[in-house]
């Protein structure tokens, strides 16, 4: 978007909080900044808002490099490196950051209660590919031809998956065994222990 600074319009402000881009409860939401938001940035970035054991589901991105930095409580970035076939994890605690860069899949997941973080992008305009959705829209045959995947196995394994997943575990998910018919809202978890990872003794480089 071109902006012309001497209009009397121009201004060098933007407020993130002011613009939902997704809320999953009062604790866990992300708000944004982008041209839309502020006409003169040619940048963009979420403002993310989660609680621990909330995951910022596994995707990647067409067109931008994405830096997270964190600002309070503690995250697990994970990517994977398509040269060297390996996941890149790194356990991001205030005033660090980790680099996603650009068609490289990635995943955060928070670590404790109240983390704040920002995921700042170098383009403006930022696509998207979910995970849910490609996993949800291969059909069975192919995951059959491609994989010899069991079609009736990998129906089943996607079938909660029912929309676009942007902060997971959606609600009522036994993490073992998908979706309950229960209608209940995620439990807060915890704020000392941590399902994913023992954070006392990290396995992954910083």
């Amino acid at each position: 978007m071109s902006v012309n600074p001497a209009s009397p319009s121009f201004q060098l402000f933007g407020d993130s909080t002011q613009s939902v881009n997704y809320r999953k409860d009062s604790y866990n939401y992300i708000t944004q900044l982008f041209p839309e938001q502020m006409p003169a940035i040619h940048t963009g970035l979420f403002n993310v808002h989660l609680n621990q054991g909330i995951i910022v589901q596994p995707h990647w991105h067409t067109n931008v490099n994405e830096l997270v930095f964190v600002i309070s409580g503690e995250v697990m970035t994970s990517v994977f490196n398509p040269f060297t076939q390996s996941i890149m994890t790194y356990h991001v605690k205030p005033g660090q950051a980790s680099q996603f860069p650009k068609g490289w899949f990635h995943w955060i997941v928070a670590l404790r209660n109240n983390t704040h973080f920002l995921t700042i992008f170098d383009r403006p305009q930022p696509d998207i590919v979910f995970g849910s959705d490609f996993l949800r829209f291969l059909p069975k045959e192919i995951a059959n031809r491609a994989y010899c995947v069991n079609e009736t196995a990998y129906a089943n394994a996607i079938a909660p998956i029912k929309q676009s997943t942007i902060l997971g575990p959606p609600p009522g998910c036994e993490q073992n065994g998908g979706i309950t018919n229960q209608t209940n809202h995620y439990t807060q978890p915890s704020p000392t222990a941590h399902p994913y990872l023992d954070i006392s003794s990290p396995p992954y480089p910083y």
